[in-house]
C-alpha cells in the first residue's frame, strides 16, 4: 500500500519473499500493467500546450500540476516508488492515491478494510496476506484468524470493478466466494494460496457467476469436498479461461465435463490438474490444448479403469505437440515408466517441479541432460549427490533450486549433502536463490557458494536436525553463514539453521544490511545474538524465530526498530508476559499477540509465553480475537 502516515511502510514488501512451496508463476505484477491506459483515461488530465501552461499557472497552479502529476503516476508501476511519491507532500499523496490500480495488504490486521478502500478508490487488483509463514507449518493454533469477510464485505462496496483477487493464508469461506462472484461482474481472476476455510461449493458459485474468469488457480489451499461438480459450473459457451490450477483439490472431479472444458477454452496456457487425473486423461487433454504454456500433469499414473487403453497411447507424441511448452509440475504417484514421455518438450522448459516426484538420480539424468535451458529447478532429495551433480553439468542457466527432504526426520542420513551444495554452487553461478533441505553440511561448500554464486538473493539452508555442526571439523556453522552475508551483496532473504553461536548472528548483524526475511531456527547462545540482528539489519521487515534461548533483553533491543517492520513471530523461546507487555507499552502503535500452542502441554509458567506475534496496526487490537490469544 502507498505508504503515508495513515498506511504502515511494512506493507510494501515484496510478495515473493514469502512464496514457499507455491509455484513461481506472477499473476499479479506485470499483467496489472495493462489497465494502466484504462485507469489513466478516467483521470482529468492536462491536455494544453506548454505555452498555455505557463500563461494560465497562476490561478490554477494546484489543479494543474496534480492533472500532470496523475498523468505521470500512471506509468509508475513499483510499489515502493508509489510509496515514497505519496510521502512527497499532500498533492502527491492524493495524485498517487487516484491513480493506484493495484493494493498490496502485507498484513490483513496492519489496516482496515475502511481504511484501505477510503484512500484507494480506483483499485482494480487487491493482494492480501493473512497468516505468517510458520502457521505452514502447523506452529500457529488453528483458527487464528486473517478472515476474508470484512475484505470481501468492504470492496463490494467500494470496488464493484475489481477484476483480480490475490490471497495468501487467509481464510475463506463459500460464502465469501459467493458475495465476491456476485458483487464484482467483471472479474477476471482469483489467486488462492495456502488458504483455507472453503470448498467445491465455493468454487462452484465462482465458476458459474463470473462469466469473465480468466484465472483461476488453487495452490496449496485446503478445498473441502462437498460433493459438487464444479467444473460442470463454467460457461457452456466459449470461455475467457487463461490459467485453471487445481492441483491442491483433493476430490474426484467430473474428467468428461473438464475435457469439454478445456476444449471450449482456446485462450487456456495454464493448467495444473490433481492427483485424480491419470496419465491418460492428461493425454486427452493435451491433445485438446497443444497451446499450453504451463502444465502440471496430475497423477503420472494410469487408473485401474484406463489402465489397459492407457499403454497404446503415444505420450511422447502428446508432448511433443506442445511445442510452447515452458514450465512443467505434477507427477504426483508417478510410474517411471512414462517419465521419458517428457523429453520432447525438455529443451524448451524453463521451469521443473519435480517437487511431488520420488525419483532417483539415474531417473532425473535421462530427463535433466536434455533441460539446457532450466531456470527454475524444485526436487526432491532422492536423487541424492549424484544426481545435483547432473544438474550442475547441464543447467548453467539455473537462477532458483530447491530441494526438499523426502523424510523430514532428524535422525537419519539424508541422500544431499555438501557435496551436492557445492556442485551446483560450481556448476550454476548465476544462481540466484535456493532452499536447500539436507542432514549434514560443512562450512566449506557453504563459503564456495557465496564465492561461486555471489548474486544470491535468497539464501535458505536447512540442516534438520538440532544444533548440528560442520560434520567434517565439528565446528559451528558460523563461518558458512557469515561469508553467505559477507560475499553476497545482494541477499535479501536468509533462513539460517545447524549449530550456530551468537557469532553467527554478529556476522548477520553486521553484513547482512539488506535482509528483509529472516528465519531463524535452534540457534544462538543468548540474548546476544538477537540484539546483534535486530541493531544491525535496518531493512529487516520479518523476523521469524523459533526454539532459540531469546528472550525479554532481545526483544527490548528492537524497540527502535519494530514499527519499521512487517512482523516479529517468535514460539519456544524464553520470553515471558512482563517482557511482552512492557513492549506493548512502549509502543503503542504495536499490536502485540500472545498465545498458546494447542498441540503444546500447559507447562506449568503462567507468566511464560509460548508464541509471541508481533506488528504494526493502524487499527489498535482486532476484533475476532478467538480464545487463546491475548493482546497485551
Amino acid at each position: 500500500m502507498g505508504e503515508d502516515p495513515s498506511i504502515p511502510s511494512s506493507s510494501s514488501s515484496q510478495m515473493s519473499e514469502d512464496d514457499d512451496r507455491s509455484p513461481p508463476f506472477d499473476l499479479i505484477d506485470g499483467q496489472i500493467a495493462s489497465n494502466k491506459a484504462r485507469n489513466c483515461s478516467g483521470v482529468s488530465g492536462s491536455s494544453g500546450s506548454g505555452g498555455n501552461f505557463i500563461e494560465y499557472s497562476v490561478p490554477y497552479s494546484d489543479q494543474v500540476l496534480e492533472n500532470v502529476l496523475e498523468n505521470v503516476l500512471c506509468f509508475l508501476t513499483s510499489r515502493s516508488d508509489r510509496n515514497a511519491a505519496s510521502l512527497v507532500c499532500k498533492s502527491w499523496y492524493r495524485a498517487e492515491a487516484l491513480t493506484r490500480s493495484e493494493l498490496f495488504i502485507g498484513n490483513c490486521y496492519a489496516v482496515s478494510p475502511r481504511r484501505a478502500t477510503a484512500r484507494f478508490t480506483r483499485v482494480r487488483a487487491v493482494t492480501i496476506k493473512g497468516k505468517p509463514r510458520f502457521a505452514d507449518f502447523n506452529l500457529m493454533p488453528a483458527h487464528w484468524g486473517a478472515h476474508l469477510a470484512p475484505w470481501v464485505s468492504s470492496m463490494a462496496k467500494a470496488y464493484p470493478w475489481l477484476e483480480k483477487l490475490f490471497l495468501k493464508r487467509m481464510s475463506v469461506t463459500d460464502d465469501d466466494l459467493a458475495l465476491l462472484a456476485e458483487s464484482f461482474p467483471g472479474f477476471k481472476e482469483l489467486v488462492l494460496v495456502c488458504c483455507d476455510g472453503f470448498g467445491t461449493s465455493g468454487l462452484a458459485v465462482v465458476a458459474s457467476k463470473c462469466r469473465q474468469l480468466r484465472v483461476l488457480d488453487l495452490t496449496e489451499s485446503d478445498v473441502m469436498d462437498d460433493d459438487v461438480d464444479w467444473i460442470c459450473c463454467f460457461p457452456e459457451s466459449q470461455t475467457c479461461l487463461e490459467s485453471l490450477m487445481f492441483e491442491c483439490v483433493e476430490c474426484l472431479i467430473n474428467f468428461e465435463a473438464l475435457e469439454k472444458l478445456v476444449a471450449r477454452s482456446p485462450s487456456l496456457k495454464k493448467l495444473s490438474l490433481n492427483r485424480f487425473v491419470s496419465i491418460g486423461q492428461l493425454y486427452r487433454l493435451m491433445v485438446r490444448a497443444p497451446q499450453l504454456t504451463h502444465l502440471g500433469t496430475g497423477s503420472f499414473n494410469t487408473s485401474e479403469v484406463m489402465a489397459q487403453g492407457d499403454q497404446e497411447l503415444d505420450y511422447r507424441s502428446a508432448f511433443a505437440a506442445c511445442k510452447s511448452l515452458v514450465y512443467l509440475s505434477g507427477f504426483r504417484e508417478i510410474l517411471l515408466d512414462y517419465l521419458p514421455a517428457i523429453n520432447p518438450v525438455c529443451g524448451n522448459l524453463t521451469t521443473l517441479n519435480f517437487s511431488y516426484a520420488n525419483i532417483n538420480a539415474e531417473q532425473l539424468k535421462s530427463v535433466i541432460c536434455h533441460c539446457h535451458k532450466l531456470q527454475t529447478f524444485w526436487v526432491l532429495d532422492s536423487i541424492c549427490d549424484e544426481g545435483l551433480k547432473a544438474v550442475a553439468r547441464t543447467c548453467k542457466d539455473l537462477r532458483e533450486l530447491r530441494v526438499f527432504p523426502v523424510n523430514a526426520q532428524e535422525d537419519i542420513e539424508g541422500p544431499v549433502s555438501e557435496v551436492g551444495l557445492q556442485a551446483i554452487s560450481e556448476g550454476c553461478r548465476k544462481l540466484r536463490s535456493i532452499l536447500y533441505f539436507c542432514q549434514r553440511m560443512t562450512n566449506a561448500a557453504v563459503i564456495a557458494m557465496s564465492k561461486n554464486c555471489s548474486d544470491l538473493v535468497v539464501f535458505r539452508l536447512c540442516i534438520m536436525g538440532r544444533h548440528r555442526p560442520d560434520h567434517v571439523t565439528g565446528e559451528s556453522m558460523d563461518e558458512g553463514f557469515g561469508a553467505i552475508v559477507m560475499n553476497c551483496k545482494k541477499l535479501t532473504r536468509l533462513a539460517v539453521s545447524g549449530l550456530l553461536t551468537d557469532g553467527a548472528f554478529s556476522y548477520i548483524g553486521k553484513y547482512g544490511k539488506l535482509v528483509r526475511t529472516l528465519s531463524v531456527a535452534f540457534a544462538g547462545d543468548s540474548d546476544t545474538g538477537l540484539k546483534h540482528v535486530l541493531e544491525g539489519c535496518s531493512n529487516l521487515q520479518k523476523l521469524e524465530i523459533r526454539d532459540s534461548p531469546f528472550g525479554d533483553t532481545a526483544l527490548r533491543s528492537g524497540l527502535h526498530h519494530y514499527y519499521n517492520m512487517r512482523f516479529l513471530w517468535m514460539s519456544s523461546c524464553t520470553l515471558t508476559r512482563q517482557g511482552c507487555r512492557e513492549i506493548a507499552r512502549e509502543l503503542p502503535g504495536l499490536v502485540v499477540e500472545v498465545m498458546k500452542n494447542e498441540q503444546e502441554e500447559d507447562t506449568g509458567e503462567p507468566d511464560n509465553v509460548d508464541i509471541l506475534y508481533m506488528y504494526r496496526s493502524l487499527e489498535g487490537a482486532r476484533d475476532d480475537i478467538p480464545k487463546f490469544v491475548e493482546i497485551l
